[in-house]
């Protein structure tokens, strides 16, 4: 079972890196752009077609995908340095005769800098927006056809002792009193319930007095007299776990699935959308937690920062649970919602404002719209595309800051990984 829920991430992965891909492609190759290569997966090519100038194809490892847009990047200006000290060609200026050798002669029209700003931006933004599509398709099917659990005021289990052993020296007050499964709690004390939230709330209010408790079992109300007890339960607030003790009563909620209308998947959306962006914005720390974590073997948090083995666990954890309340209509539900997140990150890592990533030239292009803006208001000659070439350096930066990104966290899923269960 494990191996299915990875083999499904697997599968979501090239699934939501190919769509991004095309979200370039069409548009590019629409605006006559030319578009020299996509694939899927990366390392030695197992299958390729050429259609219509552009090669088709999947590779070795499903690590991703690509696709090859030629003349990214444009000529600079005549005044330009390009050589350093020693002589040698800038990395800038390497960069530049790279983007010009996919432009063969009569071709000079098809590189993607000749675009004006707008129509680089629906290329670039084409990408990411296709995993914001895909996310929205996730939580729409979630959400609105299979639903999501919610406890409710009908009793899952009841515990047969306090302290859970199998000796059973002191009876749980729920199983002492009476209470079975499948009885729907009416009231509780002196306030009628209708969830378990308000359930919950009742049980403290009545602490540990003996309480009337009213509940429908097989059509028929009946009267139980349940005497709470104080238990030693962990609670998570901001500043950290501590223990308290609360009034128990040994007894769980039964949970059924509750679907929502369309209207409320925006909201949903957005909030995946906020969480996902303060989960970047607290990337560095995560980053350090996770580096500690290796060296002093604390356990990570199940809502720490993980990578795609991280992730790939996470999805077999899911398929491999024990437990007979979590059937296979939940499973499903949960790894969509994995899918779901995964394209929400991808969606909001790429907005990132740096090359290579998307944001970066989706940021060069926005320049670039409002410089030719402002020179047309001052009646100045247009003063052409951005060079992000002058970038390279910072963006040859920003990639090996990913790739060590990647190597942390992959040893910190083998070596330290995070479980839900």
């Amino acid at each position: 079972m494990t191996l299915l829920g990875i083999l499904f991430l697997v599968v979501a992965l090239l699934v939501s890196v190919g769509i991004h891909e095309l979200g370039h492609l069409v548009p590019a190759k629409r605006f006559g752009v030319k578009v020299s290569q996509y694939f899927i997966g990366f390392g030695p090519t197992l299958w390729s077609r050429r259609v219509n100038g552009t090669e088709y194809g999947i590779k070795l490892l499903p690590l991703g995908g690509f696709v090859r847009i030629a003349g990214m990047l444009p000529p600079g200006r005549p005044d330009r340095r390009t050589e350093n000290r020693r002589g040698r060609l800038t990395l800038a200026e390497e960069a530049r005769l790279d983007s010009a050798e996919e432009i063969a002669p009569g071709e000079e029209e098809r590189a993607f800098w000749r675009l004006n700003p707008a129509r680089k931006l629906v290329v670039m933004f084409g990408g990411p927006f296709t995993n914001l599509v895909l996310a929205l398709v996730c939580l729409l099917v979630v959400l609105c056809g299979i639903g999501t659990p919610k406890p409710s005021s009908t009793v899952g289990t009841v515990s047969s002792c306090l302290d859970g052993t199998t000796t059973c020296r002191t009876p749980a007050p729920a199983a002492a009193a009476g209470m079975r499964p499948g009885d729907v709690i009416q009231r509780w004390g002196t306030r009628d319930v209708k969830d378990w939230k308000g359930i919950v709330s009742a049980i403290a209010a009545s602490g540990t007095s003996p309480t009337q408790v009213r509940v429908l079992r097989d059509g028929k109300a009946t009267t139980l007299t349940v005497t709470a007890v104080l238990a030693e339960r962990k609670a998570t607030d901001k500043g950290g776990s501590s223990v308290v003790r609360r009034p128990y009563v040994g007894i769980s909620p039964a949970y059924e699935r509750q679907r929502r209308a369309p209207t409320a998947v925006a909201g949903a959306l957005g909030a995946q959308a906020k969480a996902t962006a303060q989960a970047l914005v607290r990337l560095p720390a995560g980053l350090w937690e996770t580096g500690r974590s290796l060296i002093t073997d604390e356990k990570r948090p199940a809502n720490g920062i993980v990578g795609i083995v991280g992730v790939a666990g996470i999805a077999g954890d899911i398929t491999s649970a024990d437990s007979a309340s979590y059937d296979g209509l939940s499973r499903f539900g949960d790894l969509l919602l994995l899918a779901g997140s995964l394209n929400m990150t991808l969606f909001v890592f790429n907005l990132i404002p740096l090359l290579p990533l998307d944001g970066g030239h989706l940021a060069g292009a926005t320049y670039e719209a409002l410089r030719r803006r402002l020179a047309r208001r001052r009646g100045r000659p247009d003063p052409g595309p951005v060079d992000t070439a002058r970038l390279t350096p910072l963006s040859y930066g920003v990639a090996v800051a990913f790739i060590a990104m990647t190597a942390l966290l992959v040893v910190a899923d083998f070596v330290n990984p995070v479980s839900l269960f």
